[in-house]
């Protein structure tokens, strides 16, 4: 049973209380302010966070199928916008679109640190598909039921795809110097005629790149089942999009082509995404739908929108991979010191913390610390004032006049 209330005249709330539908609306109070929000209505700039996890070093969370992504979703939902990439967003045949959170290729990440690009965020991307001509028929007719399934159940702007003219050969190693995964591909040029070609013809604006590669060693590809060891593909699929991205200057992701491998009884978690089918290209196609676009800095076109490395307000990395370019662009800055945090809990193969290369960061336990400081941070609060006895009393400087002399800083009272 249904209850029907009626009034003389339809009431309508309003910023002011409410009125009748026959009554004029009030005027409406606006907002103003010289540095309004580009994304929310107020006067404080929005916050910007950059989570970066390197691609193909082991990290405890991020160095397997998209396990780095629940932290992103966390964050996501603290800051305004974040800016990440794909090792930390692609989980396979898993993916979370968030509104405010930007797909950026780790090139491009370095180069938007370093101030020399600018991030245009879009509505839409037109996305082009590159395979590898040395795919098997089969692997080939999967991927490009893939793309079907993106255009016709979520759809996804994928116009084309090209198949390369020759084989890529993609080989891929752990180097055993540093323990990261690496690798190469033979026919470098093959892949960068095909993406020149989606470019021209189809006017593509992002580009999906599948390599076919070399099927995994046993005992390789159950420690990395068993959530242990690094990705052996990552760091050869971070090579890839570094090369096309370097060439063109446009949004671009990875998804390695492989044989089926047998079913394992006892899967890590961390590792499960990966084994849900016979593709990875899911999650890429959604990334660069949306990804943002690189722009020079010095571009006449250069948008109001578009972000800059001086809008960062935060970097969150592992606690052990500060020695990346991005990160270190972050950190080294003289004209923008965003808050590093650096992140224990989450070890990589790498050795460069923050005191090995001099770099002043908040050190957190683990990612819910790391969200805890982000927050105080945005909400303008000195994230130790949440510690126990971390604010110790006000220290006082000392001003050196032109003479030489020393000159008292203590503050003056004024009348």
């Amino acid at each position: 049973m249904s209850l029907h209330l009626s009034y003389p005249l339809p009431i309508i709330p309003c910023r002011n209380g409410f009125r009748t539908k026959s009554q004029p609306p009030a005027a409406k109070s606006v907002v103003s302010c010289s540095a309004i929000n580009r994304y929310s209505a107020g006067c404080k700039r929005q916050y910007t966070s950059v989570m970066i996890v390197p691609t193909g070093v082991g990290a405890a969370i991020g160095g397997y199928a998209g396990d780095a992504l629940p932290v992103a979703r966390a964050l996501a939902c603290v800051v305004d916008c974040l800016v990440t990439h794909p090792n930390v967003l692609n989980a396979a045949m898993l993916y979370w679109p968030m509104s405010n959170v930007l797909y950026v290729e780790g090139y491009a990440l370095d180069r938007f640190a370093e101030g020399s690009w600018a991030l245009q965020p879009v509505h839409q991307n037109r996305v082009g598909l590159v395979l590898d001509a040395g795919m098997e028929e089969e692997l080939r007719i999967r991927h490009l039921q893939v793309a079907d399934a993106a255009r016709a159940s979520l759809g996804l702007p994928v116009m084309e795809y090209v198949v390369t003219e020759t084989p890529l050969m993609v080989e891929k190693w752990i180097d055993p110097k540093t323990g990261q995964s690496t690798g190469r591909i033979r026919h470098p040029a093959s892949l960068l005629r095909a993406v020149q070609a989606l470019m021209k013809r189809s006017k593509v604006n992002a580009v999906a790149v599948v390599g076919r590669f070399p099927d995994d060693d046993v005992e390789e590809t159950d420690n990395y089942r068993q959530g242990m060891g690094v990705d052996t593909l990552a760091g050869v699929e971070a090579i890839i999009s570094h090369l096309v991205v370097k060439e063109f200057q446009i949004p671009c992701a990875h998804a390695p082509a492989l044989s089926p491998t047998p079913i394992c009884k006892s899967l890590s978690p961390k590792s499960a995404a990966e084994e849900l089918g016979y593709t990875f290209l899911p999650c890429v196609l959604s990334g660069l739908s949306y990804a943002p676009q690189y722009m020079s800095k010095s571009s006449e076109s250069l948008g109001k929108d578009c972000i800059l490395a001086n809008d960062v307000d935060s970097v969150i990395v592992p606690i052990d991979a500060c020695g990346g370019d991005g990160a270190l662009a972050f950190a080294r800055s003289k004209q923008y010191k965003p808050l590093i945090i650096a992140v224990e809990e989450n070890e990589t193969v790498l050795s460069d913390s923050p005191e090995s290369l001099g770099i002043e960061a908040v050190k957190v336990s683990n990612y819910w610390e790391a969200i805890g400081v982000v927050a105080a941070h945005k909400a303008g609060i000195d994230p130790y004032s949440l510690r126990r006895n971390r604010i110790n009393n006000i220290r006082s400087i000392s001003i050196t006049s032109p003479n030489g002399h020393a000159v008292s800083s203590a503050p003056q009272r004024f009348n």
